[in-house]
């Protein structure tokens, strides 16, 4: 069973322009099926993990293009990056749009080669785990932009999402997803163990696979939180700056999202220290070892987690729009004031908070008013998002949200 993309349209929309798609993202999340879905009635399918079509693309991509005239989707491309170069000078003969569709694990590597042989010639289009809406059949493809319009159009959409914890705890893996008899630890041991040996070993040379593994424990174990190099490196007894790189990595690899305060001169206490998040809660639960729905649910971690899972829905209703860079932050500052999640858009600002309660209330968004310093930003009807079950004005400035409306 095939599970539709958000992301779908605005592929084949981009397509029409571009000669090269490039769609990237961690393992698993459903690159390949997406495009085979897609577009393999008109496109060649070849796999870089074919070690023979990947000998002949690395030594001679001329021949490899001559055999594989194309179109084609190439999968798995960061093994190739020697196959740019060639790439360039196709589309450039040709000046054809969807020639080619590539797949890859991003990589520090693969966006390097991409941005300096494919300039103008590619459209990189990330792409997460599934989303509620597409886990339900929610045909609603707009980003969370918390506005009076978006509520409209997003009411007539609405669907319960029901067992919740079980979603957040099953992960958003496509497989995990579809195979509900699947086991789950099982299922994400063998995803880390194929990460690290084969995507880690790629970027970096890890002389303790250990430590790694005991680092992304840690990393998990603190989703939600602000990010401290020293506290991890000095927990893990190691630098700071292989923290830094490690994390990096997690980063690049889409297996982590780092939320960056928002900065703005008259925001002068402000801190500057970004917060780190999971973009997989199943991968959370599997690494900090919290083994059904329910003990997660009620654990000492569960509003972290739901944090967590709340942030992952709203960066992938703006990644499947096709945006790369969600304009999202977060403020905290030197007394302690906390604002979970800013939406900038144009010149308003989103204040958001997010809660597990069903019962919110006003006072959840006392903080909200500190964005009131700022000039020439138009601050917005401060947001609760929560599991209470109807959209309802708090106050004549917060509204307490569902999480449905995501």
């Amino acid at each position: 069973m095939y599970i539709a993309r958000a992301i779908e349209k605005i592929i084949l929309d981009t397509s029409k322009y571009y000669p090269v798609i490039l769609v990237t993202g961690p393992r698993q999340v459903g690159k390949t099926t997406m495009l085979r879905h897609l577009v393999e009635d008109t496109h060649q399918y070849i796999s870089m993990d074919d070690i023979l079509q990947r000998r002949i693309l690395s030594g001679d991509p001329l021949l490899f293009f001559k055999n594989n005239p194309g179109p084609l989707i190439l999968d798995e491309i960061q093994y190739v990056p020697e196959a740019f170069q060639t790439i360039k000078h196709i589309v450039d003969e040709f000046n054809k749009a969807g020639l080619y569709y590539l797949t890859g694990s991003q990589s520090f590597h693969l966006m390097q080669n991409v941005s300096e042989t494919l300039a103008g010639r590619i459209a990189i289009l990330p792409l997460q785990g599934l989303s509620l809406r597409e886990i339900f059949g929610v045909n609603f493809l707009d980003a969370f932009i918390p506005s009076q319009s978006y509520f409209s159009k997003r009411s007539k959409t609405i669907h319960e999402y029901s067992d919740l914890w079980y979603h957040i705890h099953r992960g958003s893996m496509p497989k995990l997803v579809k195979e509900k008899e699947m086991d789950w630890d099982l299922y994400y041991r063998s995803y880390i163990q194929t990460y690290i040996e084969r995507d880690i070993r790629q970027l970096t040379q890890i002389a303790d696979e250990k430590l790694f593994m005991d680092f992304m424990i840690a990393l998990a174990a603190r989703s939600g939180s602000l990010l401290n190099y020293q506290a991890i490196a000095k927990d893990l007894g190691t630098s700071a700056e292989t923290i830094k790189r490690w994390t990096s990595i997690l980063e690049t690899s889409a297996v982590i999202y780092l939320l960056y305060p928002y900065s703005n001169n008259y925001l002068k206490r402000a801190i500057k220290t970004p917060k780190v998040y999971f973009l997989d809660t199943g991968l959370l639960a599997y690494l900090t070892r919290w083994l059904t729905p329910e003990t997660l649910k009620n654990g000492a971690v569960a509003g972290s987690v739901f944090e967590t899972f709340v942030i992952s829905e709203i960066i992938k209703s703006f990644l499947n729009t096709g945006q790369g860079n969600p304009p999202l932050y977060f403020y905290r500052d030197k007394d302690g004031k906390e604002i979970d999640l800013i939406i900038e858009h144009g010149h308003d600002l989103y204040p958001v908070e997010i809660k597990m309660t069903a019962n919110p209330s006003k006072r959840m968004g006392t903080n909200f008013s500190v964005l009131k310093k700022i000039p020439n930003a138009n601050l917005m009807p401060g947001i609760i998002l929560c599991q209470y079950k109807k959209l309802t004005w708090l106050s004549e400035d917060i509204v307490a949200v569902p999480i449905d409306y995501i």
